[in-house]
C-alpha cells in the first residue's frame, strides 16, 4: 500500500470519528464573547509567509471578513478546497477573503514543500484565494497565529484535524469557529459569512 493510500485510509477513519464526535466537540467548545471582543484586531498583528515566500501582514484583511483554514493535500477533507473556492467566488465581490494555511500535524497529510502544495492546489483545484506557507497549527512548534486562535481568540481548543475554520469579522474579531466536518458552503458557514459581510 502506498503512503498516499495509507494516509487517505487513516484520514477516512478519523473523518468517521470526527463526525461521530461532532456534537460532543461542539458542546465542549465554549466560546467566550468577552475574550473575543477583548482581543479584536490582534489577528492583524501577525506577519505570515505566503506560499511564494513573501512576508505579508494579516492587516491586509482589515475591513474584510476572512476565513482562516488549516489545510492538507492528502486528507479526507481535501475536497473542501472546491467548496472553499466556491464560497470565495460567491462572496468575493462582497469582500470575503480566505486564508489557507497548510499544516502537516494530522496523519502527515501535508508532506510536500510549499512549491508542491502550490502546484497541487492550482492544478487540481484552481484555487484563487490566498494560500500561505506551511506552518504548525498544534504542538510544541505551534505558530503564534494558531496559539492566538486556539488560546486567546475567544474560541478555545486545540485544532482537532485539517480544515478547522475560523471566521474573522471586518474589525478583526474572531466571530465563529467551525469543525473540520463543517462544509464551507453549508448553511452554518454561509450564514455566518453573510452576517459578517452585512455588518
Amino acid at each position: 500500500m502506498s503512503f498516499k493510500e495509507a494516509s487517505r485510509r487513516a484520514s477516512m477513519t478519523v473523518v468517521s470519528a470526527l463526525f461521530a464526535a461532532g456534537a460532543a466537540f461542539r458542546r465542549k467548545q465554549e466560546t467566550d464573547p468577552m475574550q473575543a471582543e477583548k482581543t479584536a484586531g490582534r489577528v492583524y498583528d501577525f506577519e505570515m509567509k505566503t506560499i511564494d515566500g513573501k512576508l505579508q501582514k494579516l492587516a491586509v484583511y482589515k475591513g474584510h471578513p476572512f476565513l482562516i483554514v488549516n489545510t492538507a493535500s492528502l486528507c479526507g477533507f481535501t475536497p473542501q478546497y472546491t467548496d472553499l473556492e466556491n464560497l470565495y467566488k460567491k462572496y468575493a465581490a462582497q469582500g470575503l477573503k480566505i486564508a489557507a494555511f497548510p499544516a502537516n500535524e494530522f496523519g502527515a497529510q501535508e508532506p510536500g514543500s510549499d512549491a508542491d502544495i502550490k502546484k497541487f492546489c492550482l492544478t487540481k483545484f484552481a484555487l484563487s484565494f490566498d494560500l500561505y506557507s506551511k506552518i504548525a497549527v498544534k504542538g510544541d512548534a505551534i505558530h503564534p497565529l494558531y496559539q492566538y486562535l486556539t488560546k486567546e481568540s475567544g474560541h478555545p481548543g486545540d485544532i482537532p484535524w485539517n480544515f478547522t475554520k475560523f471566521l474573522v469579522d471586518k474589525k478583526g474579531k474572531v466571530v465563529a469557529r467551525f469543525a473540520p466536518q463543517d462544509n464551507p458552503v453549508g448553511k452554518a458557514v454561509t450564514a455566518a459569512v453573510e452576517k459578517a459581510l452585512a455588518e
